[in-house]
């Protein structure tokens, strides 16, 4: 099965807002990990409102990962977790994980 999210170039629009954050966006979302489920809760819902369906969003949330896996430290033992499976993991893991990271924040 191909997990590729290429879509309408809507993994390129992931990247493009998560780059658009400002350090201290960036810093105040990942400060804490409940204020990162609820950014990451508040994306989804989002999704959903613009009719993607579940594996769109788990999707999005592996492109997200891989973002912030190449792009930003860990900031607590959660994000710490996340990133070590995140690098440990296959591709099919990695998307699992990123199913699992949607369920989590709905």
């Amino acid at each position: 099965m191909n997990h590729d999210y290429n879509t309408n170039g809507q993994a390129e629009k992931v990247n493009d807002k998560l780059q658009d954050l400002t350090s201290e966006q960036t810093a105040e979302i990942l400060e804490n990990f409940d204020e990162f489920k609820s950014y990451l809760g508040k994306k989804v819902a989002k999704g959903e409102k613009l009719g993607l369906n579940e594996e769109q969003l788990a999707n999005a949330a592996k492109v997200a990962a891989e973002y912030l896996a190449k792009n930003e430290s860990p900031r607590n033992r959660e994000e710490k977790l996340l990133q070590e499976l995140w690098k440990t993991g296959t591709e099919e893991e990695k998307h699992m994980l990123a199913h699992m990271l949607v369920k989590l924040v709905k």
